[in-house]
């Protein structure tokens, strides 16, 4: 981008009162350079180019038709994309990435996305940085997929390490054995990584997370279930955190499967750094079966199936639609934010009604709370602060901060936030309540 274009860019976002942190407004520059010129909540009918940032969300019948009227050349950034009024809109997207937000310079999570991966795909061709694909399998067990692999990489000359190791299941690596693996190869090497299973074979250079530059890269399996079969590791702090938290999640549960483990590590790595996450086309996660199986990048030896690949269907009702839509949702912190504060003492504060109440008030809402903790955090170490659309989520999100003996301040989207907020209601208060605020 040009000087002028990066000062149009920002004087476009300041009419907007569009606050983006450090990462997010690096994410919307790469998108313009790669699509064109940024216009603000246009959803005006006709074909076009560049990209749209969109502010509110769109009613069911104006989403229809502004899904209608876009083409390849174009993206779409939703830049306050926690609020689930932008749900219904993605649905009819493709999904590109998340970056997460990042304490009161950038209190929102930006969604971007458009129509289809063609654009990218053919652009990620002339990607000269490539990841070292790295991958395991049980000391012991059948090496013959692991050949397969392996001579799929020698033929795309792909630098690769892949090894057995100890199991403690003979025949089935566990997470914690593989997120273990991989913070050994984290440790080794200095290039990106790729992991994929051993069973899989590379039909093409998988060069797609290298060109966008993203800190992680995963597939949803279904559009919401995390996937470990492929998974991308920049060499950024972020995806360096990501895999520590992946992997201390392992080491102490190790009985819970992988793709939850993840999906729980991808939420707190994200509600405290600004982590910029790509959700990886189908043909990054293809299974034997699938109708586009022959033209895959990475080609899984799995038969394709309806289930989800996790073995707790529980699972499905605590997250599916918020990871459908590249949420944290409101049973994790969707931001945590910490101080200088020398006390172990917590708050949490729950922001409730948000389907029910205007996106800008909303988005208002949680820059007033964030920037009240920066300016005066009242004590407290640390702030964890939760978007909940309905009342069962207020009562999941008040039984997480009990657990954790959070004081909880439950508010309203458009409440007015002082600077004093945080110290008003001081540690060494009874713990607040919502008939306390709301007499």
């Amino acid at each position: 981008m040009t000087d002028g274009t990066h000062a149009n860019l920002d004087r476009l976002l300041q009419s907007g009162g569009v606050r983006l942190g450090r990462a997010q407004r690096d994410r919307l520059g790469w998108l313009v350079n790669q699509y064109g010129a940024p216009t603000l909540d246009d959803v005006s009918e006709g074909r076009r180019n560049g990209v749209i940032i969109l502010k509110e969300p769109p009613s069911g019948a104006v989403a229809e038709l502004f899904y209608r009227s876009l083409n390849p050349g174009c993206a779409v950034v939703i830049p306050f994309s926690e609020n689930p009024g932008f749900d219904f809109l993605k649905s009819k997207l493709t999904e590109f990435g998340t970056v997460g937000p990042c304490g009161a310079d950038g209190p929102h999570e930006m969604w971007w996305g458009g129509i289809g991966w063609s654009k990218f795909l053919t652009a990620a061709d002339t990607s000269t940085l490539r990841p070292r694909i790295v991958s395991c399998y049980p000391r012991g067990g059948d090496e013959a997929a692991s050949l397969r692999l392996r001579q799929s990489l020698e033929r795309l000359r792909l630098d690769c390490h892949i090894e057995p190791i100890e199991t403690q299941l003979g025949d089935r690596i566990l997470c914690f054995e593989k997120a273990e693996f991989m913070m050994r190869m984290w440790n080794k090497y200095r290039e990106p990584l790729l992991f994929v299973e051993a069973d899989a074979v590379l039909r093409e250079a998988p060069l797609l997370p290298s060109f966008l530059g993203c800190d992680v890269a995963l597939h949803k399996w279904n559009r919401w279930e995390m996937s470990a079969r492929t998974l991308y590791l920049g060499r950024t702090k972020g995806a360096e955190m990501l895999l520590g938290v992946w992997q201390q999640l392992a080491a102490s549960y190790p009985a819970i499967w992988e793709g939850y483990l993840l999906d729980q590590a991808w939420s707190l790595t994200s509600s405290q750094v600004p982590l910029d996450t790509v959700w990886l086309p189908r043909s990054y996660h293809a299974l034997k079966g699938d109708l586009g199986a022959m033209r895959a990048t990475i080609l899984h030896d799995q038969q394709t199936t309806t289930l989800e690949l996790g073995p707790d269907p529980g699972f499905a009702g605590v997250v599916r639609t918020a990871r459908r839509a590249g949420r944290t949702g409101a049973r994790d912190a969707f931001m945590v934010m910490t101080s200088k504060a020398e006390t172990g003492n917590g708050i949490a504060v729950i922001l409730r009604d948000i389907s029910a109440s205007d996106a800008g008030a909303v988005a208002a809402t949680v820059e007033a709370v964030t920037g009240a903790y920066a300016a005066d955090c009242g004590g407290y170490g640390r702030l964890e602060l939760s978007l909940c659309a309905w009342q069962d989520d207020v009562g999941a999100a008040r039984e997480a901060a009990a657990q954790a003996r959070y004081r909880i301040l439950e508010i309203a989207p458009g409440q007015r936030i002082a600077n004093d907020f945080f110290a008003a209601h001081a540690p060494d208060d009874a713990v607040m309540t919502a008939r306390h605020l709301f007499p």
